[in-house]
């Protein structure tokens, strides 16, 4: 009996020297996610600009977005499209890439554009929530700016197609 109780208080210990050494070490990533590919394009009055877009719309693409990422092509982004009209707001914890967002209306007419910044805190309570202050059906995130620079404003446009 006393061997056994020596066994399992030494495998107790081994068990938390291995915990303690893990707790600073880099987390695993969040498993991988496919996200159906497609083609938008950002219709505005001086001219038309296509990006590729993967899609998020399910309730675990629309929560995963562009998390665990550090990287987005130039000419890319992600659309949230979701199932009715909604008024959430979104929130950059585990996203890396400073982004902006274009908040759309179901004929996907730009309602509102936002800058968001990567949310550093290991605390999800601790990142701030981006919200349109307005209804709306779809969201388009692109690298931060690329909609100033490029001239997009409220009241321009996108439309996309599923690849």
């Amino acid at each position: 009996m006393n061997k056994l109780l020596a066994f399992s208080v030494t495998a107790l210990v081994a068990a938390a020297a291995i915990g303690y050494f893990l707790i600073g070490q880099k987390q695993p990533e969040a498993p991988s996610l496919a996200f159906p590919k497609g083609s938008l394009e950002v219709f505005t009055k001086a001219r038309t600009y296509s990006l590729e877009i993967e899609i998020a719309d399910t309730p675990e693409r629309l929560s995963r977005g562009l998390m665990f990422r550090d990287h987005l092509p130039e000419q890319s982004g992600m659309l949230f499209i979701f199932n009715q009209l909604t008024s959430s707001g979104f929130w950059m914890f585990n996203t890396r890439i400073p982004l902006s967002i274009a908040f759309t209306d179901a004929r996907g007419v730009i309602l509102k554009i936002l800058d968001m910044a990567p949310c550093q805190s290991k605390k999800p309570e601790e990142c701030p929530t981006y919200s349109p202050q307005v209804p709306y059906r779809m969201a388009l995130e692109v690298n931060q700016g690329w909609f100033k620079k490029n001239g997009v404003n409220e009241g321009d446009y996108i439309s996309y197609q599923r690849k």
